[in-house]
């Protein structure tokens, strides 16, 4: 495994930010995490958010000054965009573009907008990312145990000369260099990203779940089986497989489940499978499907929200949603 591209906070300056303004567009799951982070850091921060944005008030409480979008993005010297895929490229040439000064760091936390060319940043701003692999609650909640989550980073452009030192010095004060800090670059990290939540996290693991609840209850078995050994338990397997890989997570479990996984498991897994992934993978390189999702959105998402109101209409919501109101525990808030 290759080392000099890995880095940690004894590689990174933190002053590097002193005297520097950071504005954090959005204030999600990622934005609220970057800039309490980067404020409890002893970073000046930021946030900018529509004035009717329901976060204002989230961002207030917690004691950071809110902005709008324009006005953050025109303090900030260093501006990290955390709005969403879709939006980004309307607001930053209706609000954010105007307030990016020569000399500027322009941040992301996905590659996308800049791989894909929604945004078209000019010649004279350094252009880098930060993103970490974890949700932001989880970014949150181990900086405040003192610990991190690993981080990606990269520099598309670098205007000033100093842009790798100003990325490394932002991923350490969101606590990314406690953990570790590896560098890429926006064309690998976004279409490898896009790749994982399609094939494997998001799309092939809910379709998954989908298709083997289906075959048990079609098999006339009960709902509530059927939920309990497809859903439920999963999160067993993927937390053993997170903490221990998947060879740790086979010696976790019985002989039984153990010899099952190896025997039938390429069965459902097969050439099929994986000649889809490999054509998914291939409409992210093209661009094909940034084109769709973009498409889509300027159409005004009506397939979209069809899709989701489809979704959320299965029976496998309607059991689980009985069946977690048994297990009012596992349900955290995020």
């Amino acid at each position: 495994m290759k080392t000099d591209d890995i880095f940690y906070d004894k590689d990174a300056d933190l002053g590097k930010l002193d005297g520097k303004t950071v504005a954090i567009l959005g204030y999600g799951s990622q934005g609220h995490a970057h800039a309490l982070n980067l404020k409890d850091s002893g970073v000046d921060v930021v946030v900018g958010l529509r004035s009717d944005s329901s976060s204002r008030a989230k961002a207030e409480a917690a004691g950071v000054e809110v902005l709008d979008i324009a006005e953050a993005a025109s303090r900030g010297e260093i501006v990290m965009i955390l709005l969403p895929d879709e939006k980004q490229g309307e607001l930053w040439r209706e609000e954010i573009a105007d307030g990016i000064a020569p000399g500027n760091l322009l941040l992301f936390a996905h590659g996308f907008a800049i791989h894909f060319g929604e945004i078209d940043p000019p010649a004279g701003i350094d252009i880098g990312m930060v993103a970490p692999k974890g949700p932001g609650h989880l970014v949150r909640r181990q900086y405040e145990e003192g610990n991190g989550v690993p981080c990606l980073m990269a520099v598309h452009q670098d205007a000033s000369g100093n842009a790798h030192d100003l990325v490394l010095a932002y991923a350490s004060g969101i606590g990314g260099g406690r953990a570790a800090v590896i560098e890429t670059t926006f064309k690998d990290e976004c279409e490898t990203d896009l790749f994982g939540e399609q094939a494997v996290l998001c799309g092939g693991a809910s379709e998954l779940v989908q298709a083997g609840y289906e075959t048990l209850v079609e098999a006339g078995y009960d709902p509530r089986l059927a939920y309990f050994e497809c859903l439920h338990e999963l999160k067993l397997i993927a937390d053993l497989m997170y903490e221990k890989g998947i060879q740790g997570m086979r010696y976790s479990i019985s002989n039984t489940a153990e010899y099952g996984d190896m025997t039938r498991g390429k069965r459902v897994i097969g050439e099929e499978s994986r000649a889809a992934m490999k054509q998914i993978l291939s409409e992210i390189q093209s661009g094909e499907f940034a084109k769709e999702w973009i498409a889509e959105n300027r159409a005004g998402g009506e397939s979209f929200d069809r899709m989701r109101k489809e979704a959320e209409g299965k029976q496998i919501e309607e059991v689980g949603g009985e069946l977690r109101e048994m297990m009012p525990w596992i349900d955290q808030g995020f």
